[in-house]
């Protein structure tokens, strides 16, 4: 059985973590299929955008707590890679979170550029309540996306959001009815994959790099350049001369 299962629609690459019977737990064999299935995705120049999600009835139930036991820098690493791999993506991802996030699982849905939740999501850390210090940059995803009061009432206090509470506090961009996350978030993700893919990649860039940027003047330096870019390539020309030609034709 395959541990991810990859499907592309439209422009969009579906990665479905595939291990139900184990609620899609991070294993060592999960992230190398994770690690394939990404490079297949990024290899492909049709494919413009990603969304993550889980076979029922989990989205991710965090790393297996037997190899946690026996956890090494390495392999917490090799878990690690799971989601980083995906966060470091230059195409704009979406976690579908379709059931419960768990830990690791949580940090799969932070690491995505977009989350939408179906009602019955459940996010929940868990770190501390199996006694465990958060890891994978956890709390500064958590802390950046939802702030820090957030990210207290979370790890340290052990609050866990179902899909309407994640949408209430910013966590996730909406909390859909559980039969149409798919729906949604693909929907959402062609829309992305229908902008030219050197585009998308760059505009994702500048987003990311917007974190260090303190004053409007240095954001507008920022954005200069790959404006600037974008104004010479050819899907540009092209759609200036579609808007021109309906200009016309209303007239």
């Amino acid at each position: 059985m395959s541990l991810v299962l990859l499907t592309v629609t439209d422009g969009v690459a579906t990665l479905t973590l595939n291990n139900p019977d184990e609620r899609n737990t991070l294993t060592a064999p999960m992230v190398a299929e994770i690690l394939v299935a990404m490079d297949t995705i990024e290899g492909d120049p049709s494919i413009g955008a990603i969304v993550v999600t889980g076979t029922a009835p989990a989205f991710c139930a965090g790393a297996n707590l037997g190899n946690l036991a026996t956890a090494s820098g390495q392999s917490l690493g090799t878990i690690y890679e799971g989601f980083l791999r995906i966060a470091r993506s230059p195409l704009p991802t979406i976690a579908a979170v379709n059931g419960a996030a768990v830990g690791a699982g949580m940090n799969l849905a932070l690491g995505c550029d977009v989350r939408i939740a179906a009602r019955r999501a459940k996010f929940d850390t868990r770190f501390l309540q199996i006694g465990i210090h958060p890891g994978g940059g956890h709390t500064w995803m958590l802390r950046r996306i939802a702030g820090p009061q957030n990210a207290f009432a979370t790890v340290v206090f052990g609050e866990v959001l179902d899909g309407a509470e994640a949408e209430r506090i910013g966590l996730v961009w909406k909390c859909v009815d559980d039969d149409q996350l798919l729906i949604e978030a693909q929907k959402m993700a062609a829309r992305a994959a229908s902008v030219p893919r050197p585009l998308l990649e760059s505009v994702k860039k500048t987003i990311q790099d917007m974190a260090d940027v303190v004053t409007h003047p240095e954001a507008v330096e920022r954005e200069l350049m790959p404006q600037l870019w974008s104004t010479k390539q050819p899907w540009f020309a092209e759609k200036i001369a579609a808007m021109q030609a309906k200009i016309t034709k209303k007239a």
